[in-house]
C-alpha cells in the first residue's frame, strides 16, 4: 500500500513538471493554440534587407505585432510585407512604417508611427508612407570613398 502512494506522488510531480515545461515552451516560442486576435496590414518597401518573418512590429517602442509574410508585389515592383497587429491598436491612414535595426548589429524590426488623422486602417489596409532599412555597409563605403561630405566641406 505504501509503495503505491509513493508512486502516485512521484507521478503527480512528474505530470506537473511536464505541464510547466510545455507551458514555458508555448510562451517562449510565441505559439498560440487558438490563434491571436490580429488584424492584418500591408506595407510596401523598396528594400526589406535583414527583415524576416517573425520580426517584431513596434509602436512607441512597444511590440504590438510581428511580420507575417514577405513577398514581391509585381505590379508596384516592391517588397510587400504583411504585418499582424493586435486588435485594439489604432493605426490611421496617415501612418508611416520604417525598417529599423536594434543597435548597430541587432535584429531588424518595423517601427510604425500610427498617425492620428483620417480614417482608421481596416484589416487588409496598406500603410503608404514607408522608409526602407538603412544599409550600414553602403554608408560606410560611401564615407570611405569620399562620396559623403561633412557639413564643413559643403560650404
Amino acid at each position: 500500500m505504501k509503495k503505491y502512494s509513493m508512486e502516485t506522488i512521484v507521478g503527480i510531480f512528474v505530470a506537473a513538471g511536464l505541464l510547466c515545461v510545455g507551458y514555458m515552451a508555448v510562451k517562449l516560442g510565441n505559439f498560440s493554440f487558438f490563434g491571436e486576435d490580429l488584424h492584418v496590414l500591408y506595407a510596401r518597401f523598396s528594400s526589406v534587407s535583414g527583415l524576416k518573418v517573425g520580426s517584431p512590429v513596434e509602436i512607441f517602442g512597444i511590440q504590438v505585432g510581428s511580420v507575417q509574410k514577405i513577398e514581391m508585389d509585381p505590379e508596384k515592383e516592391m517588397a510587400l510585407v504583411q504585418i499582424g497587429i493586435k486588435k485594439g491598436i489604432k493605426v490611421y491612414e496617415d501612418a508611416s512604417a520604417s525598417i529599423r535595426t536594434a543597435g548597430l548589429i541587432g535584429d531588424t524590426f518595423i517601427k510604425v508611427d500610427p498617425g492620428g488623422s483620417g480614417e482608421l486602417l481596416k484589416s487588409g489596409g496598406v500603410i503608404t508612407e514607408t522608409l526602407p532599412a538603412v544599409d550600414l555597409g553602403d554608408l560606410i563605403g560611401r564615407y570611405a570613398f569620399g562620396e559623403v561630405k561633412s557639413k564643413d566641406e559643403k560650404k
